[in-house]
C-alpha cells in the first residue's frame, strides 16, 4: 500500500466522497432494519458533517477509496462511516484508517476510542474486535424496542 495516501478531507472533498460511502454500504441496500443512513447522504450533508467532524480519506493516486468520519464526544473520539470501496477491501484499509483514528486520540491525550456497530453485522463486530475493542452496551435504535447497535471501546490508557 505503498501508493496509499491519506489526508483530512475539507469540504470540497465531500461530492468525492460520497460516491465511495455509498458504494461501500451498497451491500446493506434492503437488509438492515433500520436503513442505514450511510445511503442517504448527499454531497450537502457529507459537506456538513466536514464542518463539525474529521474525516480522514485514503487516495490510490487521486482517486477516493476509503474514508472515516471520527469527533471527540467526552474524553473520547467515536468514528463512524468507515468506508472502504468494496473491491478494495482486503488491504489493509479499515485498519489503517482507524489506526489513524487511535493516533489522533493519543495525540489529544484522549483515554478511548468509540464506535458503534450493527448487531446483525457479525463479520463488522469481529474485525473491530480483532483491532482490540470491546462490547460496552447495547443500542436500539428510534422506535426499536430491541438492541440493533452495539457500542464498542479501545482504552488508549491500559
Amino acid at each position: 500500500m505503498t501508493d496509499i495516501t491519506l489526508r483530512l478531507a475539507m469540504r470540497e472533498d465531500a461530492a468525492d466522497i460520497v460516491p465511495v460511502i455509498r458504494r461501500a454500504f451498497a451491500q446493506y441496500d434492503g437488509k438492515l432494519v433500520p436503513p442505514s443512513g450511510a445511503l442517504h447522504e448527499t454531497e450537502a450533508t457529507v459537506a456538513a458533517r466536514i464542518d463539525t467532524e474529521r474525516c480522514i480519506v485514503a487516495f490510490d493516486g487521486a482517486s477516493p477509496i476509503a474514508c472515516i468520519f471520527y469527533k471527540r464526544v467526552g474524553d473520547q473520539l467515536y468514528f463512524g462511516r468507515l468506508a472502504v470501496l468494496p473491491d478494495r477491501r482486503g488491504e489493509g484499509l479499515a485498519q489503517r484508517l482507524v489506526a489513524e483514528v487511535e493516533a489522533a486520540a493519543r495525540t489529544a491525550g484522549l483515554a478511548a476510542v468509540t464506535l458503534g456497530v450493527r448487531i446483525a453485522l457479525p463479520g463488522n463486530v469481529a474485525m473491530f474486535a480483532a483491532l482490540g475493542y470491546r462490547e460496552i452496551g447495547r443500542e436500539a435504535h428510534s422506535g426499536f424496542s430491541e438492541p440493533t447497535s452495539i457500542t464498542m471501546e479501545k482504552r488508549l490508557d491500559e
